[in-house]
């Protein structure tokens, strides 16, 4: 993990360097263990070792997860808050949608950990509970309006590496418009 951040930090010394300033300290192993409590489940290792080398983001640039801030421990927690509590409040109730695609037909499921938001309420996810033809720490998108759950990943390791080879191709650029790491056919 550390190769990849290394490869990710390099990239945005460059062409993003506020977004590389504001990259948090690493996490602390209390910080790591406040969210395992919180979401009562084991994090996969492959998170556990991208969150020791930085915390996600601060609040004092543009995003760089494709125009989504990479969210700190705190940030995931109240992110799968909000998610929980919607949750817990039978708002999904009967909103199911079968997939056959490896991800479950919840709308919500707590044991999908968020890890960047886009501001609006869509997340990409590690999905800690997939359907049987799925993965265990796959990655998904989870989009607050709409049902569907696309796989995007494997794996938290998978997702990052092939994001870090995409950025480094030019699939993602920074744009001054957005003040994020965007989508190269976006702009």
């Amino acid at each position: 993990m550390n190769s990849l951040w290394g490869r990710f930090e390099s990239w945005l010394k460059i062409h993003f360097i506020e977004a590389y300033e504001d990259l948090n300290d690493p996490a602390t192993d209390t910080q790591i263990q406040k969210l395992e409590a919180t979401i009562s489940t084991k994090l996969p290792d492959d998170f556990v070792q991208f969150l020791k080398v930085h915390n996600g983001q601060g609040n004092n640039s543009g995003w760089i997860i494709d125009g989504s801030e990479l969210l700190s421990i705190e940030r995931v927690i109240d992110e799968w808050g909000v998610w929980n509590g919607i949750l817990s409040s039978g708002d999904f109730d009967g909103m199911n949608e079968e997939r056959g695609n490896g991800v479950k037909s919840d709308w919500w499921n707590p044991k999908w950990i968020p890890f960047t938001y886009d501001g609006g309420g869509n997340h990409l996810c590690i999905d800690l509970d997939p359907a049987d033809t799925g993965n265990l720490g796959q990655i998904i998108t989870m989009w607050h309006d709409a049902d569907e759950r696309e796989i995007k990943a494997i794996s938290f390791r998978k997702w990052f590496e092939q994001y870090v080879n995409d950025v480094e191709a030019g699939k993602y650029v920074y744009s001054a418009d957005y003040e994020a790491l965007v989508n190269s056919n976006d702009i």
